[in-house]
């Protein structure tokens, strides 16, 4: 078995919905013991969507490989407990509000004082600092603020919602590259730093070039290049993209649309962004008459970009994507057989099944107690005092 970049790397996770959970489970894919904190309730995040047990979806797919104890940070066992995995964690995160964590006693100054080669982040929707800090938002509205919804437009105008968390999960994957270099830091220079991260920066960066084009259009970005965009077919939609001039005469001409293919108005980038409408217009009239397999078909193997709008399950059954080995299954106890993406430089999922499970609330707490020097009975005595959760008995799957 290949070891993981992060074996012997201990994490200390606060962070409860999708951004943050996100962040740390790819710490944990590639080795990292990463501790979930939670409440008695629960990571609220367990709840976004359909309930089996005490997961949904997004808590399988974004808790994978970690350990669960449900602490009451408030009470006196709840704070112990923490004290002691603060002292051996090489990275803390959290994601609570502003100023809440350090109102715990478990602020970035608290594990300094215990760890000074703590890597520490805090995740939040808009930052630590500036008058928006505080303010309490989602995904969807960071999408909203972050001008994501202007970019992404009905065909009235209408600025419309990714329709998944989009910014969330980018989110994660921006808080996880700069861990990455911040814990090479700490084991090369035994430094630890402070990583403030949030979902409004992080949106930001994901459309840096569309800010950019903003800027230098004076606020009228056109069109990267036409035609660009789905079309309804008899039995579907298909994808089509024309970018080089070869493309578009060929995609035209292949359609039947030799007026569309040899108008003077049309040749060139410049002319085709400004004359889209009537591009467009052709393709509505013309892409209805064959089903999407008939175009692929035929614009295909004349290299003329094009491919069929999926759903989900075509996905999943697609030969392609079952011979390159893009998904795996796993069995998740209390939830069932769920489809994993695996993720580049990762091993396959099928190959890690103990890796893939996303813990149940407080699952591994009695362990975790146990390793920080706990005897038996005051396990049973903190259990009883409600400071520690006993984790709950996990109903199959089928029940």
């Amino acid at each position: 078995m290949i070891k993981g970049a992060y074996d012997g790397l201990t994490v200390l996770d606060f962070t409860q919905g999708v951004a943050g959970p996100h962040a740390t489970m790819l710490l944990a894919l590639h080795g990292a013991d990463v501790i979930k904190i939670e409440p008695a309730e629960g990571d609220w995040g367990r709840a976004l969507g359909e309930l089996k047990g005490d997961h949904c979806a997004h808590s399988v797919a974004f808790n994978r490989g970690k350990r669960s104890i449900a602490l009451d940070l408030k009470s006196a066992d709840g704070k112990a407990v923490v004290g002691k995995l603060m002292a051996k964690a090489d990275v803390v995160i959290e994601s609570f509000r502003p100023g809440v964590i350090s109102r715990l006693g478990f602020g970035y100054e608290d594990a300094k004082k215990v760890n000074p080669k703590v890597v520490y982040c805090s995740v939040s929707g808009f930052g630590q600092t500036g008058p928006f800090s505080k303010r309490p938002t989602v995904d969807g509205l960071i999408q909203a603020f972050s001008g994501m919804m202007v970019m992404n437009k009905l065909p009235d105008g209408t600025p419309w919602r990714q329709g998944m968390i989009a910014v969330d999960v980018t989110t994660g994957l921006y808080t996880f590259q700069a861990l990455a270099p911040a814990i090479m830091r700490q084991l090369r220079y035994g430094e630890g730093c402070y990583i403030d991260s949030s979902l409004m920066r992080a949106a930001a960066a994901f459309q840096g070039a569309k800010l950019m084009e903003w800027v230098f259009s004076n606020g009228t970005p056109p069109p990267l290049y036409m035609p660009a965009g789905s079309y309804k077919t008899s039995n579907g939609y298909i994808m089509v993209s024309a970018m080089r001039p070869h493309h578009f005469k060929a995609l035209f001409e292949l359609i039947g649309r030799k007026d569309i293919a040899d108008d003077p108005e049309l040749q060139g980038h410049e002319a085709r962004i400004r004359n889209a409408p009537r591009i467009v217009k052709a393709l509505q009239e013309t892409m209805p008459s064959k089903t999407t397999e008939e175009w692929i078909a035929l614009l295909q193997p004349k290299e003329v970009f094009c491919e069929r709008v999926n759903n989900y399950s075509d996905y999943l059954e697609h030969p392609h994507v079952k011979e390159s080995g893009a998904v795996d299954w796993i069995e998740q106890d209390g939830f069932g057989r769920m489809p994993v993406a695996n993720i580049p430089g990762l091993p396959p999922a099928g190959q890690h099944d103990a890796q893939q499970h996303a813990p149940h609330i407080g699952e591994n707490g009695r362990d975790i107690l146990e390793e920080l020097g706990y005897g038996a009975a005051e396990i049973e005595a903190m259990l009883s005092r409600g400071g520690v959760r006993a984790p709950a008995p996990v109903a199959r799957a089928a029940d």
